[in-house]
């Protein structure tokens, strides 16, 4: 099948077994155009947990889909590829948690949303980089254990003043970036203004005009490009697939990707074949051991409580 058969197909089993398919920004364009909804882990989160849909097509990566199921057990979950597995989220694990717990008794425990259900389920509370500084902050009377995400942490910590203890764990997209990244794209690209991802390092982060999630560097792009003139324009700190989304919806405006290397393996393996497939056969379902999932959906819970 060539695409636009794929795309109607897909819309015809979508509407015949009232599913609705999520996909995250990080995917590339044939996905976005399937999807009924596209946005960053809170946004999406926020749609699992509302959604009167009985299927959920996850087009992102593992634990994506198992916040999804987490927050609608009642629902059928499905991830298109097996292989869409987020290498953060493997730097985390449930047994290493609740020893850094008990070193630290009586702490608080703030997990990325990029973490495993088991490693949720020892959290308070979940956090994504939309709002992990509001959530630290509301937190920070109190000692902190932070995972999995360093330079995420780190951010928190700089900007609130929390005492934390953060796990060592990094986003290889976005922990690659580095001052000579932006040094070559700056001399490539002048009178552009640097917007990063809270994943990036430090040394990235001191250098940004603006700091913010996938879903709030679109939206400073889309509240300030049509003011910007000819001359200005905008580089884009993260998965390179913001950049291409921006540069094709305003193709008259300099808008750039900050490193040409920044691209999530992981998040490319859905394509439109593998999803028309896992509607088709309802395959890879996304199931969590009861036990583990009210756990961990007390947290995500407490997150959207927050939010």
């Amino acid at each position: 099948m060539d695409r636009e058969e794929l795309l109607k197909n897909i819309a015809e089993l979508k509407k015949n077994k009232n599913a609705v398919i999520l996909a995250h920004s990080y995917q590339d364009e044939d996905i976005r155009t399937a999807a009924d909804f596209v946005g960053d882990s809170l946004e999406l989160s926020k749609k699992a947990a509302g959604t009167d849909a009985d299927i959920i097509v996850f087009c992102g990566v593992d634990f994506m889909a198992e916040s999804a199921k987490i927050l609608s057990p009642d629902k059928k979950v499905l991830l298109p590829s097996r292989e869409a597995a987020c290498p953060m989220a493997g730097m985390a694990d449930a047994e290493g948690l609740k020893e850094l717990k008990k070193k630290h008794p009586g702490a608080v425990v703030i997990t990325y949303i990029n973490s495993p259900a088991e490693v949720k389920a020892e959290s308070d509370c979940i956090c994504t980089s939309s709002n992990a500084v509001s959530i630290v902050e509301h937190y920070k009377d109190k000692k902190i254990i932070f995972a999995p995400d360093k330079n995420l942490g780190a951010y928190c910590q700089a900007l609130t003043g929390a005492d934390m203890v953060i796990w060592n764990g990094w986003c290889y997209v976005h922990d690659e970036f580095s001052p000579g990244d932006i040094f070559i794209a700056k001399h490539e690209h002048p009178n552009c203004i640097l917007l990063v991802h809270p994943e990036a390092p430090a040394d990235v982060l001191e250098q940004a005009d603006f700091i913010g999630s996938t879903t709030q560097i679109i939206k400073f792009v889309e509240e300030n490009i049509e003011e910007m003139n000819e001359d200005a324009g905008v580089i884009i700190g993260t998965e390179v697939e913001i950049a291409k989304m921006l540069m094709h919806r305003y193709p008259h405006k300099r808008i750039y990707p900050l490193a040409d290397h920044a691209v999530c393996l992981q998040m490319k393996k859905t394509t439109l074949e593998n999803l028309y497939s896992s509607l088709l056969n309802e395959q890879f379902e996304i199931n969590v051991p009861e036990e583990i999932r009210i756990k961990a959906a007390a947290a995500l819970n407490k997150m959207l409580e927050l939010s």
